[in-house]
């Protein structure tokens, strides 16, 4: 770290001149690199709460929980990241924190240390607390903290390095334009270029219509994205591989690239599955159906503590 401010993990690396391009060999400028060390939330106390579309369905058809289920495909996916040759660190469990699980909402990492984030449902604002102390014990500095309105790490999207698309669904949805503006500012003082998106609440965060893949390729549900988005992706030359509306809000497009052609994505994203690996690439594929129908994918229960720049 830094200094003692870091200990004490109030840095602020903007305002110290810009943070280091590898904060202890910690971070992450893209979100294709390949992975080397992820962060995951407990499954201990997860329950299915009314905090999405997803999740209010799901709840209002009356399909059972049950979590032994939930722990055994939590279980599974966690053997799938040390499969892929990636390090596994977890929040520790707090019993209150129901949606804990979701270790990619409370916080971001970026190459210039980590932003916690603000909740926008009561019932999860503890995530954030929970997570500085995890920053904390694994000795990863703080960038800042979200003040200026709700922001959720779902609505950051880091498209190639250096380039980041960050969404917001208004004060009906989990991240206000506020708290974009907030964050978006810091990325752009540190010659980051940013583009804002609102997007429906009904589609909670932009992680589940866009995700990359690899370089120049990404996961997209053009049926439900913007078509501004889709244009500027495009301009980019970005290749996108197109995913079906149905699979798209039970969470198929919400994956987790692991780097060198490998993808992490929930059993029941066939469409996405088939086109990967037609593309050569390597599928992981755990069954987390008793997990996602809570209203998160895959990638909404990870947060990349290390990847290797590109």
């Amino acid at each position: 770290m830094k200094d003692q401010a870091a200990e004490n993990f109030t840095l602020r690396a903007r305002r110290e001149g810009g943070g280091s391009a590898r904060l202890n060999n910690w971070g992450a400028n893209s979100d294709y690199g390949t992975l080397r060390s992820v962060l995951l939330g407990p499954i201990e106390n997860y329950k299915w709460l009314q905090t999405s579309s997803v999740s209010k369905k799901t709840l209002r058809r009356g399909v059972p929980f049950d979590p032994a289920v939930a722990k055994r495909q939590h279980a599974e996916m966690v053997s799938a990241y040390q499969s892929a040759g990636v390090e596994v660190h977890t929040h520790a469990p707090d019993p209150h924190l129901h949606y804990q699980v979701y270790a990619r909402d409370s916080s971001v990492m970026t190459p210039f240390g980590a932003i916690i984030t603000h909740m926008a449902q009561w019932w999860r604002r503890g995530e954030n607390f929970r997570a500085i102390e995890t920053y904390q014990s694994l000795g990863i500095p703080i960038y800042d903290f979200v003040t200026a309105g709700t922001f959720e790490g779902g609505d950051f999207n880091v498209i190639e390095p250096g380039c980041v698309l960050i969404g917001w669904e208004g004060d009906e949805g989990r991240t206000q334009e506020q708290g974009a503006k907030q964050v978006a500012s810091w990325m752009e003082a540190e010659g980051w270029e940013v583009k804002l998106a609102d997007i429906d609440p009904f589609y909670v965060h932009i992680d589940l219509m866009v995700v990359m893949l690899a370089p120049k390729l990404a996961a997209v549900c053009t049926d439900c994205t913007d078509p501004e988005v889709v244009d500027w992706l495009r301009a980019k030359k970005i290749e996108i591989v197109e995913v079906p509306f149905q699979e798209t809000i039970a969470l198929g497009c919400n994956v987790v690239a692991l780097g060198d052609d490998r993808v992490l994505l929930p059993e029941g994203s066939k469409t996405l599955k088939d086109k990967l690996k037609a593309l050569g690439f390597e599928i992981f594929d755990p069954d987390l159906s008793m997990i996602t129908q809570g209203g998160g994918g895959v990638h909404c229960m990870c947060q990349s503590l290390i990847r290797d720049p590109v």
